[in-house]
């Protein structure tokens, strides 16, 4: 079978490996499709290594069908059959450390990620080993996606668990710093959830539009600030979510938003990224401020479910594909930033 191996930094080889042939306790999928993000690229680069066994097949955000299942699996998940449409919740925690037994698994000091030191989705044939299957990382759907809405799962579960921290509720102003993939997943989750209105401002008109079409309000960066005055009387917005690891924007979030207001710094930022913050204006304001990374095993449970009720426009999100035999050709348009999200598909 085809496979695509990161072995160093920039050196990304696509090779012919044997089928893999589940073990016990083990289950193997047919990958359907892989979308990418800019973790992906930085983790290829060298920008990320953290987590990272090289010469591990990359791709994280995963959707396939178990195809073959291994001896014993029915006594660990029972409800498994062949044919059924699956992905991984990516965090393999080990479940006795402090943040897993605080129910931050997805913190979880001994962690393992899919695509990061277990193999993940940009092969032919991915195998769910014992250790994940016995953790509950295989998930099932309940009604048929589509193989690009599926890999959506992974992004919307990290979006999930970062709006677990800050909140939106009925009639309220939302601001979406930044428009990629992840930006126009919180402006969908902020329009489920009631928001009156949701800014989203990016640099790129192209990006503004995508957000139009989903009913939030596309804004260059110049204007945002403005126009949230315009839409609240002066008050700002009661929510604002960072969804570009710039820094500049860690001040602008918080002058943006409402007495009282929230604030999310759910984008990473590069390692070692130092800014200037007025801290006066959490205190006065009375803002909570919050951070996301990451997510549960039940939030791909309820990513699935925002899928299945069609919450998320999955066309405007995954906006080109490739085969994988030219994956090369994959990572450099997430590098161009071709289109919104590009899908890997298995050829």
């Amino acid at each position: 079978m085809r496979a695509a191996t990161l072995n160093a930094p920039e050196d990304l080889r696509l090779v012919e490996k044997d089928k893999p042939t589940p073990g016990k306790n083990e289950v193997l999928l047919k990958i359907e499709a892989n979308t990418m993000c800019g973790t992906d690229y930085r983790l290829y680069t060298g920008a990320k290594t953290s987590g990272i066994a090289y010469g591990t097949v990359p791709g994280h955000e995963i959707a396939g069908r178990i195809v073959e299942i291994g001896e014993g699996v029915e006594q660990i998940q029972p409800d498994l059959r062949t044919g059924q449409q699956a992905t991984v919740s990516i965090v393999v925690s080990c479940g006795h450390c402090s943040n897993c037994l605080q129910d931050r698994e997805h913190l979880c000091s001994n962690l393992e990620l899919f695509g990061y030191a277990i193999d993940g989705g940009l092969q032919e044939y991915m195998l769910v080993p014992e250790r994940a299957l016995r953790r509950g990382n295989l998930i099932t759907t309940s009604q048929e996606l589509t193989p690009k809405a599926l890999c959506l799962a992974e992004p919307i579960s990290c979006c999930l668990n970062g709006l677990d921290q800050f909140k939106v509720n009925l009639g309220e102003v939302v601001a979406v710093l930044g428009a990629g993939p992840i930006g126009l997943i919180h402006a969908q989750l902020a329009l489920a959830s009631g928001a009156r209105q949701v800014f989203v401002s990016n640099r790129s008109p192209g990006r503004r539009q995508v957000a139009d079409r989903l009913g939030a309000i596309g804004v260059s960066p110049d204007e945002l600030e403005d126009q949230i005055r315009d839409a609240t009387n002066g008050a700002g917005a009661d929510v604002v979510i960072v969804c570009i690891g710039a820094s500049q924007l860690a001040q602008d979030a918080l002058v943006l938003a409402r007495d009282g207001g929230r604030v999310n710094y759910f984008a990473g930022f590069p390692k070692g990224s130092m800014t200037q913050m007025e801290p006066n204006l959490i205190h006065y304001k009375e803002l909570q401020v919050t951070g996301g990374s990451n997510a549960r095993r039940r939030d791909v449970e309820r990513a699935i479910q925002v899928l299945e009720s069609g919450a998320i426009n999955v066309e405007e999100i995954v906006t080109h594909t490739f085969p994988l035999s030219k994956v090369h050709e994959a990572y450099q348009a997430v590098h161009d930033r071709v289109g919104v999200k590009i899908a890997v598909i298995p050829d």
